[in-house]
C-alpha cells in the first residue's frame, strides 16, 4: 500500500522560504520507466506539509534529444498537463533551468521557451532561457549552460549574471541555478559534458563569491552531492525520476526540501519512501572554546570511538612550520588506527608540492579514498582549521584558514564520504601508526587540537 502519511517539512524562521528542489526526471513518454519512478518522487513531494512555496526544477524535466518538433512538444504537452496535473502553479510556482534534454539546439531552445514561458528579462537572445525571478528578499537567478549562441553543451556566459546579481545586491539571500555544475560530482569530469566549461568555471566561480550568493543549485549528474567553495554551496540534485544513477548502488531517487532564513540553509533529502536520507543545517554549528583538546606530539587513546554518525561534525586546527626545502615523502600530522591494518583516517603532506591530504580507508582490501586540500609551500608558517562533516558525502572534508570563514571542500574522486568511518582506538600526532621513523612530520612546532 503506499504511504500517504504527511512528512513534516522543514520550516523557515519569520521571513524566511521554504522550498523545494529536484531535477533530471527525463520523462514525458506515457507508461515509459521514467513515468513511474517520477510519480513516486512525485507522490513524496506531495506528502509534505505544510506543502512548499515554491519548486526549483534544474533542468531534464523530458526525455527530448529529438529532431522532430512535434515529437518534442508532445512530450512536454505530457509532462506538464499529465505528469505535473497536481500541481496548482497559481500557489505553488515551479522555475526552470535549461538542460540538455532539453535544449540542445536552437529549435529545442525555441520549444523550451515557448511551452514554460519564464520571465524573459535574460540578456539578449537568451530570453526565456536565462532569467532571474525576485520574491521579497530573496533573488534566483537561472542561467543557460548550454546556449547555442556560444557554442552549445558546457557554455554560459557571465556578463549579465554578474550585472544582474550587482542590480540585486540588496537580496539578503541569493541563489543561482544551472543545470551544469561546476565542480566535479562523485569523480564525474570533463568539460563541456560533465561541468560548464573550464574557460568558464573560475569566472563564474568568482562572481557568484563575490555578490555574496549562498548556493549554486545544479543537476545533470545522477546523484545527490553537496561540496563548499570559498564558503559557497554547490548542491547537485538529479534523482527526480531517471533511473539509472550515478554511481549505481550508492546514489538514489529523491528530492530536496528546504528551509532558508537569517541561521542559513537547512535541508532533508527525500528518498522514494520519504526517508530523509541526508540533512544538513550550513553554515555548520561549531564547538565551543571549551571543547577543544590539544594533542600532544606521539601515540595516544583516541578521545571517542565509534561509528561517524551524519550529524558528526569533528574538528581539527592545525599550525606549525614547514621545512625550508620540500619533502616530497608522505608526512603524518594526524592518524587514526588500530593496532593491525592501514589506519581508516590519515591526514598529513604527500608529493613535491607538499599537498595537505586526508586518506580516508575503505573496506579491507579495497583502495582508500583521497581528499586533496591546499598545498603547503617550504619554509612557511601554516595555521589551518580542519572540519569533518559525516553528514556531507564526500565534500565533508574541509578547510579554511585559522580567522577566515569561508570553507572549501577538498577536491575528491569520491563517492561516499565520512558517514561509513569507525574510529578506531588510537591517535597519533607527527607520524604515522609504526612510530617516530614512520612518515614523520619533517618541519617544526606542529601544534594539533580536536573537538568533536
Amino acid at each position: 500500500m503506499t504511504d500517504t502519511s504527511p512528512i513534516k517539512a522543514l520550516l523557515p524562521k519569520s521571513g524566511g522560504h521554504q522550498f523545494v528542489l529536484y531535477g533530471d526526471s527525463c520523462s514525458g513518454v506515457a507508461g515509459a520507466l521514467h513515468e513511474r519512478t517520477f510519480a513516486s518522487v512525485n507522490a513524496v513531494l506531495r506528502r509534505l506539509e505544510p506543502q512548499p512555496q515554491f519548486i526549483l526544477f534544474p533542468g531534464d524535466e523530458i526525455v527530448g534529444l529529438m529532431a522532430d518538433e512535434a515529437s518534442l512538444r508532445a512530450q512536454w504537452r505530457h509532462w506538464l498537463d499529465v505528469e505535473m496535473a497536481w500541481l496548482d502553479r497559481a500557489n505553488i510556482p515551479m522555475w526552470h533551468t535549461t538542460g540538455n534534454h532539453t535544449t540542445y539546439d536552437e529549435m529545442s531552445e525555441a520549444v523550451f521557451r515557448d511551452v514554460l514561458a519564464l520571465p524573459a528579462n535574460g540578456p539578449a537572445g537568451q530570453e526565456g532561457l536565462t532569467y532571474w525571478v525576485r520574491r521579497g528578499d530573496l533573488l534566483i537567478v537561472f542561467v543557460h549552460t548550454l546556449w547555442s549562441g556560444l557554442g552549445g553543451e558546457g557554455h554560459v556566459e557571465t556578463e549579465w549574471l554578474e550585472a544582474t546579481l550587482k542590480a540585486h545586491a540588496d537580496a539578503r539571500y541569493k541563489l543561482v541555478l544551472g543545470h551544469h555544475p561546476v565542480f566535479p560530482v562523485n569523480g564525474y569530469a570533463g568539460t563541456y559534458q560533465r561541468e560548464i566549461g573550464h574557460e568558464y568555471a573560475e569566472r563564474f566561480w568568482d562572481i557568484l563569491a563575490g555578490a555574496g550568493v549562498f548556493a549554486y543549485c545544479c543537476s545533470h549528474i545522477l546523484a545527490f552531492d553537496v561540496q563548499v567553495h570559498r564558503g559557497l554551496l554547490q548542491i547537485c540534485t538529479a534523482g527526480a525520476g531517471t533511473a539509472h544513477r550515478m554511481p549505481e548502488g550508492v546514489e538514489y531517487l529523491h528530492c530536496i526540501q528546504a528551509a532558508l532564513d537569517e541561521e542559513g540553509l537547512r535541508y532533508q533529502v527525500l528518498d522514494m519512501e520519504g526517508v530523509a536520507r541526508e540533512r544538513l543545517q550550513w553554515p555548520p554549528a561549531l564547538a565551543s572554546e571549551h571543547k577543544w583538546h590539544s594533542l600532544a606530539h606521539g601515540v595516544s587513546d583516541a578521545f571517542w570511538l565509534g561509528p561517524m554518525s551524519p550529524d558528526r561534525i569533528i574538528e581539527l586546527r592545525l599550525s606549525g612550520r614547514m621545512a625550508p626545502d620540500a619533502c616530497a615523502a608522505s608526512q603524518t600530522i594526524f592518524s587514526a588506527f588500530a593496532d593491525e591494518g592501514l589506519a581508516p583516517l590519515w591526514l598529513g603532506l604527500r608529493g613535491k608540492e607538499q599537498r595537505l591530504t586526508l586518506v580516508l580507508g575503505r573496506d579491507p582490501g579495497r583502495s582508500p579514498y583521497y581528499f586533496f586540500g591546499p598545498d603547503l609551500p617550504p619554509g612557511e608558517d601554516f595555521d589551518l582549521h580542519i572540519l569533518l562533516h559525516g553528514g556531507m558525502g564526500p565534500g565533508g572534508v574541509l578547510w579554511r584558514r585559522t580567522g577566515t570563514e569561508a570553507w572549501s571542500s577538498f577536491e575528491a574522486i569520491a563517492s561516499t564520504g565520512l558517514d561509513r568511518l569507525v574510529w578506531p582506538f588510537r591517535w597519533s600526532v607527527g607520524h604515522g601508526q609504526k612510530g617516530e621513523g614512520d612518515r614523520p612530520f619533517a618541519g617544526e612546532s606542529l601544534r594539533l587540537s580536536i573537538a568533536g
